[in-house]
C-alpha cells in the first residue's frame, strides 16, 4: 500500500511539533513566575494592618473582610508602592458587598460588588471618586456572563502609564484612561463601611512593571 504522506514528510512535522512544545512550555513558566506572592496565605505579612484590626483576618489561606458589629469598615494596604504593575487575585462573595482595589495616586479604584452612590453592582468597573465617580469610559461589560456567583472568579488588573486595564476570568471587560493618577502608592483592599459584608481573596500575585 502506498504511505498516504512522503515517508520523508513525517519526521520533519513531528520534530516542528515537539520543538515548539519544548520551547512554548518554559516561555509560559517564566512568564507566570514573574507575578509573585503578596499575600503568603498565613498572615498579614507585607500588608500594613490596621490598629484595631476587627476585619481583617486569614483562615485557610483565605484572607478575609468582614465587616465589625459597629459597621466602621476598613482598608488594608500592602507595605510596598506600585506604579506600574500587574495584580492577579481570586475574590469570592456572596450576597451583598461593597469591596475593590484601590491603587494610585491620587487614589484610583476597581469596583466590586453594588456601589453605595448608585445602588447597582458596577463589578469591574473604575470608581474615581471625582465628580463623575464612575465614568462611561470606565464602566465594565460582559460581567453577568464572566462572573460566577458564590464561586471564586479570577482579576486582573494592569497599570501601565496612564491606562488601566481589568480581566474577569481571562476576559477583558473594562478599560480607563487618565493622566491623573500617576503616583505609585499601596495596593488596598476594601471593607466599605455602614454595610454589614464579607470578601475573601486567595492566591494574590503582583509584577511590577518598568
Amino acid at each position: 500500500m502506498k504511505a498516504p504522506y512522503p515517508i520523508q514528510v513525517i519526521p520533519t512535522v513531528l520534530l516542528a511539533a515537539l520543538t515548539a512544545a519544548t520551547f512554548a512550555f518554559p516561555l509560559k513558566a517564566a512568564a507566570a513566575d514573574e507575578l509573585k506572592p503578596i499575600f503568603n496565605g498565613k498572615d498579614l505579612t507585607g500588608w500594613k494592618v490596621p490598629t484595631p484590626n476587627p476585619c481583617w483576618r486569614v483562615v485557610d489561606g483565605v484572607l478575609i473582610g468582614e465587616n465589625d458589629e459597629e459597621l466602621k469598615g476598613s482598608l488594608l494596604w500592602t507595605e510596598p508602592s506600585y506604579g506600574n504593575f500587574i495584580l492577579e487575585l481570586e475574590v469570592r462573595w456572596t450576597g451583598e458587598i461593597d469591596s475593590g482595589i484601590l491603587f494610585r495616586q491620587p487614589e484610583l479604584q476597581v469596583q466590586f460588588g453594588v456601589s453605595r452612590s448608585l445602588k447597582k453592582d458596577l463589578t469591574g468597573a473604575f470608581y474615581t471618586g471625582g465628580p463623575e465617580r464612575y465614568p462611561a469610559a470606565g464602566l465594565a461589560t460582559n460581567v453577568d456572563r464572566l462572573f460566577k456567583p458564590d464561586d471564586w472568579n479570577k482579576f486582573r488588573l494592569e497599570a501601565r502609564g496612564n491606562t488601566f486595564t481589568v480581566w474577569l476570568n481571562g476576559q477583558q471587560v473594562s478599560q480607563f484612561t487618565s493622566d491623573k493618577y500617576a503616583e505609585a502608592a499601596p495596593i488596598g483592599l476594601q471593607v466599605h463601611a455602614k454595610l454589614k459584608m464579607k470578601v475573601e481573596f486567595r492566591n494574590l500575585r503582583a509584577q511590577v512593571l518598568n
